[in-house]
């Protein structure tokens, strides 16, 4: 795979014209650029600038609403809603931070959902950035229905994300977990299509549930759940708070995030912030750098979330290897 090599202001910048380029208007493609240069960042290829053409089209095609006004609400005391208007989750929820951070921190805990949402990118992006608030920050968003349940082939849930992310004393995250409800997120099995590579076996199961190799195969079919029904388990929990928790479109019944099929997806978002002083005060960051003493102590032993603190100091000074074939669909766009 050619490569070439882009500092983290020239992926955001590439990011924000492509998206411009495509209608989006300047205030809602700069969260999402802002997060693309991140993601990148972090070293989670498959949700960053090859994403951006993906955005440009869906722009175009009517999927999400490049100009969408997004519009909070309050109420109750301790709850924001904020309806994204079939935009992009990303400005979205940008006005719910604005709200949620200084609300957790006078109540010590507040909800943040969004409705009539789209594809939030790395949902850890979001979580991160209320860790380095200080918060405790949990995450969860649904998907398009790719995950069957046990027993059954028919997709029901999607790969579900879910991420909780907890201040470290240094004011990044101690301890960082995003995971998907699936063995691996979607995004990979699609990578692996769209690159012509076949996928591990575990990865995606075939319409009549049997594991496959082809990731074309696999997107007709379904995903694998992570560690089998528990996996199904963990997606209908996202789905309850993210989608019926925030009155978002369930899973089952939103168009696909991929392709220029359907209208808006319509999915959801669920945030909790916590503000650990209000629980645990001071102790709350003793416990955190205890436990994750006890794993980085053992040789060869990692906390998630240590890769991509790794990746992002090294993009900083190192800038970031990015797919040459990706960047020629971009500058298409800008042509």
């Amino acid at each position: 795979m050619d490569t070439q090599t882009l500092s983290l202001a020239e992926i955001e910048d590439i990011s924000f014209r492509a998206l411009v380029a495509a209608g989006t208007t300047e205030q809602n493609a700069r969260p999402l650029a802002v997060a693309t240069a991140a993601t990148e960042a972090d070293g989670v290829a498959s949700h960053g600038l090859a994403y951006i053409p993906i955005y440009c089209e869906h722009v175009g095609c009517g999927k999400v609403d490049g100009a969408a006004r997004p519009v909070l609400s309050h109420p109750r005391p301790g709850a924001l809603t904020v309806d994204a208007a079939t935009g992009f989750a990303h400005p979205a929820i940008d006005m719910g931070f604005d709200r949620l951070i200084p609300l957790a921190r006078e109540q010590g805990i507040a909800v943040l959902t969004v409705f009539n949402s789209y594809n939030c990118g790395v949902l850890g992006y979001h979580t991160g950035r209320l860790a380095r608030a200080g918060l405790v920050g949990l995450g969860f968003t649904n998907a398009p229905a790719s995950i069957a349940p046990s027993g059954g082939a028919q997709p029901v849930v999607g790969t579900n994300p879910f991420s909780i992310a907890a201040p470290g004393r240094d004011g990044t995250p101690a301890i960082h977990i995003d995971q998907s409800a699936s063995t691996i997120a979607k995004s990979e099995v699609m990578k692996h299509a769209r690159e012509g590579k076949p996928i591990p076996e575990g990865w995606a199961l075939d319409p009549e549930g049997r594991p496959t190799t082809d990731p074309e195969i696999g997107l007709k079919g379904s995903m694998a759940p992570s560690g089998g029904y528990k996996g199904v388990g963990v997606a209908l929990m996202v789905e309850l708070l993210a989608a019926a928790l925030a009155g978002a479109t369930l899973g089952k019944d939103a168009s696909p995030f991929s392709g220029t099929k359907g209208g808006p997806p319509k999915t959801g978002q669920c945030f909790i912030a916590i503000d650990p002083d209000a629980t645990a005060g001071a102790v709350f960051a003793d416990r955190v750098e205890a436990l994750a003493a006890a794993i980085h102590e053992q040789s060869g032993a990692h906390l998630p979330g240590d890769g991509r603190g790794a990746a992002s100091a090294r993009a900083a000074s190192e800038s970031v290897k990015v797919n040459v074939a990706t960047l020629d669909k971009i500058n298409a766009i800008l042509a």
